[in-house]
């Protein structure tokens, strides 16, 4: 049973996209949905409102808290894209330095324009998280 709050909804990653309205942000969105489908070979699935995940994983920690939650995606936020592909437990700061100008979080990267940051780059990233993330909880399309 998932304790998570955001869940995978029937809402269509294409659609929501397309009702961005920030129109470099939804163009930069439909390169990031391209990119990940691309990379991760997993079809795209809206979970919650707003954040667009490729693969799923089951997670289960020492305290009993279990659940379900995206392998990696992204989120067209308004103030910056939000990235998610560190499982956050990895250091990346080799793959990061080469990146180009992002801030971080916990386990996500912000990126404020894709223009700033090398493509080829982030899909390493993508592809070493997920690899990194199936060594510890397996990863599985959706």
């Amino acid at each position: 049973m998932s304790t998570n709050k955001t869940q995978p909804t029937l809402q269509t990653p294409a659609a929501f996209v397309d009702a961005v309205e920030h129109e470099r942000r939804r163009a930069e969105a439909e390169v990031l949905l391209e990119l990940f489908q691309s990379v991760t070979g997993y079809d795209a699935v809206m979970w919650g409102a707003s954040i667009i995940g490729f693969g799923r994983y089951h997670y289960v920690y020492d305290s009993g808290r279990e659940g379900d939650f995206l392998a990696t995606g992204f989120s067209p936020r308004k103030a910056a894209m939000s990235v998610y592909i560190m499982p956050g437990y990895q250091d990346y700061g080799a793959i990061l330095s080469r990146l180009g100008k992002h801030k971080m979080g916990k386990s996500c990267i912000y990126i404020n324009k894709l223009d700033d940051i090398d493509l080829n780059v982030l899909q390493e990233l993508i592809t070493t998280g997920l690899t990194d993330l199936g060594k510890k909880w397996p990863v599985h399309p959706i």
